[in-house]
């Protein structure tokens, strides 16, 4: 039975008063390990700043508000970032200017982490820039920080002036011999069988974050539970740290509606919104039924605008200003009448029931020269994955605070305009590409063969060629059949759902396989991955103000069934990996050497290992503990290179008998190389069973031989014989 109570949560406030500088700080103990919040020391020109301290973690968060709300905004213009500094670990960066340049993706990814349980906790009509820094200025590379700082963010937050409706709480779970832990170490988290991020409130669930090996549903709600416990003890103490800190939040004034304009907008709009939802499966048919609702509603503002009271503040607006205004309105009522129309029919917009999930279609090596590739398409969602394998030397190198080092699997997501009719710049990943990239790798992950047996770095690349909801978990699907068509021994072929949300009150709907429309006017995104067996990673973020334990535990049942239903269709164009790799695929040879033979592979300045590899055609990769990786598309290449390479470091034996070349005569015998780079003497004496008057008489230069080592000495000179070798050795030998 596995704990699903928290072994024990301490906190206690601390304040010391020196001079005028006033330094207050919290602990919070969780089963022995202490994490400490302070104010009022540093950084004291913004809103308000924690530090966040846990074993030598250190991390600086500051809450920084402007004065006047941002003009012609209609959402939260919030800025999260978490700031890496290498020299918090002691390293001097590795670029060529020797300073931290763009974010990583770590930093980014715990950026988002930040960013996601608390922009929802704001009033609606909260329009201030906003910015959360979290500044790593001290790590430990035991503790992950992630964590830590989403915790100072909640805690800066709630300490200033700042309209923030929390606070929330972050706890990492582990799963570790059956057993559940807050916050684990590094070293814990590669034992652990999950690894669950959680935020919320006092009660209920605001964010989810997860990977995990394939473990089952109700290991992740009882992980929840014992999250919820953490969680509720942390929100406690910032409570009680605020009230001693004394904060007071800034009103918010709330915008009185014009309950005239509302009525005038949707009687003009309310027939086109609903052959909108109409059974429509597709888009454009949707977006030109809300374009027409639209142009009705400015139509209709533009003939009353001028003698109606109640639009009076509308008569100095231009067209474009009104069609603006009416836009924001007709998406609210669309809103409504969406919503409405699932929770009280059980219908959606395009006709589905709430479990359904759309029309699926999937195909396998539709790329020729690609290692891999699968096109997964979901109604009018479809995503194209390429899979590439590559050697070790092909691992993505990290120079970061975390201390991974090397990445062997990559995931990379791509989000063109065109996959939604518009015309975007190609520009790098942004944050939302590096999220959804990062999600799927980690759905994927956890059934990837092991790198001893399968000595592989593997990038898959998705790109989305169609959007309309859901592209990660389209992702996640092609990616799973890409590989499969890679060849890749795969555990368990893996697929993904997005589910949501809709709720009123006591009243909600989940819904399977969420479009676009019920991903933008819906309560919920949660996205979940998997197997047959379990579940390999979990995403959920929310608009609304936290869900609770049995909301999540229908919408976890929901997204197993719609998940094996998914893979049920994948697995019925490809069962199982190809038994071989594509053609084009690199073939690798592994080979084991004593680490003091390295240097005779690579040779002086690396003239033996170029040697190698000029003549071969193979790609070789030579890791610190003595394994040689040898690949090419070529497997007799790969194998000469790996013969070759055996040569150099195997140890002569005298009495060994070996097939040579001669590489020189001279009149005193014969110079054979039995090994690569390594020559022995055949004396005149030594050719034959009889005397030899010429050297020439019995070999001459590129002749392949079969000696015997008489002696090494010791300079290590190899002294050979041809002498005494029968027929059946030199057969053997020459072979």
């Amino acid at each position: 039975m596995r704990n699903t109570e928290v072994e024990s949560v301490e906190n206690r406030i601390n304040e010391d008063t020196n001079g005028k500088e006033s330094n207050k700080e919290i602990v919070i103990s969780l089963s022995g390990k202490e994490i400490i919040i302070q104010t009022g020391k540093i950084a004291r020109s913004c809103n308000a700043s924690v530090t966040v301290q846990c074993g030598d973690n250190l991390i600086l968060v500051t809450a920084t508000c402007s004065e006047e709300p941002k003009k012609d905004v209609d959402f939260l213009p919030l800025l999260c970032d978490f700031e890496e500094r290498i020299s918090a670990v002691g390293k001097i960066p590795g670029s060529y200017n020797r300073r931290e340049g763009r974010p990583t993706e770590k930093a980014v990814l715990i950026s988002r982490l930040i960013d996601r349980p608390i922009r929802p906790l704001f009033p609606e009509n909260f329009y201030h820039d906003l910015q959360i820094v979290a500044l790593a200025l001290s790590i430990d590379q035991v503790h992950p920080p992630d964590v830590l700082a989403m915790l100072g963010a909640s805690a800066a937050l709630t300490l200033s002036n700042i309209p923030f409706q929390g606070p929330i709480g972050a706890v990492r779970v582990g799963l570790v011999h059956n057993k559940f832990i807050a916050n684990p170490t590094y070293e814990e988290l590669e034992k652990s069988d999950l690894d669950l991020i959680v935020s919320g409130t006092s009660d209920s669930i605001m964010m989810v974050e997860a990977g995990a090996k394939l473990v089952s549903e109700e290991v992740i709600l009882n992980a929840l539970a014992f999250a919820q416990q953490v969680i509720k003890q942390q929100v406690e103490a910032q409570k009680q740290f605020a009230s001693l800190y004394g904060s007071k939040k800034t009103d918010v004034a709330t915008a009185q509606p014009n309950k005239e304009l509302t009525q005038l907008i949707e009687k003009n709009s309310k027939e086109s919104l609903l052959k909108s939802m109409d059974n429509v499966k597709d888009k454009e048919t949707h977006n030109k039924y809300v374009k027409e609702a639209v142009e009705k509603v400015v139509s209709a503002i533009e003939e009353q605008k001028e003698k109606a009271k109640f639009l009076t503040d509308l008569k100095d607006k231009t067209k474009e200003e009104i069609k603006k205004l009416a836009k924001a309105q007709v998406n609210l009522f669309e809103e409504k009448l969406m919503r409405k129309k699932i929770l009280e029919e059980g219908v959606r917009a395009d006709g589905r029931k709430c479990n359904e999930v759309r029309l699926i279609n999937c195909e396998v090596g539709i790329l020729p020269r690609v290692h891999g590739s699968g096109l997964f398409t979901r109604g009018t969602t479809q995503v194209l994955s390429s899979c590439t394998l590559g050697t070790s030397g092909d691992a993505q190198r990290l120079d970061s605070t975390d201390p991974q080092t090397e990445k062997k699997y990559m995931h990379h997501y791509n989000f063109p305009g065109y996959s939604v009719g518009e015309v975007k710049p190609m520009r790098t990943p942004g944050r939302r590409e590096v999220g959804h990239g990062a999600l799927a790798e980690r759905a994927l992950i956890q059934v990837l063969p092991e790198h001893d047996s399968f000595p592989y770095t593997i990038r898959i690349v998705s790109d989305v060629l169609e959007s309309n909801g859901s592209t990660s978990m389209a992702s996640t699907c092609a990616s799973t059949l890409s590989l499969m068509d890679a060849g890749v021994p795969l555990k368990a072929p893996i697929a993904g759902i997005a589910m949501g949300l809709i709720k009123e009150g006591d009243k909600f709907a989940i819904l399977t396989d969420i479009q676009g429309l019920e991903d933008f006017l819906g309560d919920m995104d949660f996205k979940v991955t998997g197997s047959k067996k379990g579940v390999s990673a979990l995403q959920m973020d929310i608009k609304i103000q936290g869900i609770t334990l049995e909301i999540m535990k229908i919408a976890l049942e929901q997204a197993r069934l719609a998940r094996l239903f998914i893979l049920e269709k994948m697995l019925s164009v490809i069962p199982k990996p190809r038994a071989e790799l594509s053609k084009w695929a690199p073939r690798i040879l592994k080979v084991k050497v004593d680490m003091s033979d390295i240097g005779t592979i690579i040779g002086p300045g690396g003239k033996m290992i170029r040697r190698i590899t000029d003549e071969t055609g193979a790609k070789i990769d030579i890791d610190d503990d003595g394994t040689v990786i040898i690949a090419s598309p070529d497997t007799d290449k790969a194998f000469k290179a790996k013969k070759w390479i055996q040569g150099l470091v195997e140890k002569i034996q005298p009495g060994a008998i070996y097939s040579g070349k001669v590489m020189r005569v001279a009149p005193i015998g014969a110079f054979v190389e039995i090994l690569p780079n390594k020559e022995g003497l055949v004396h005149i004496s030594q050719l034959q069973d009889k005397r030899t008057e010429r050297v020439e008489d019995v070999v001459k230069v590129g002749d392949i031989v079969a000696v015997r080592v008489r002696e090494i000495d010791e300079k290590n000179r190899i002294s050979l014989t041809m002498r005494g070798i029968t027929k059946e050795e030199q057969d053997k030998a020459l072979l």
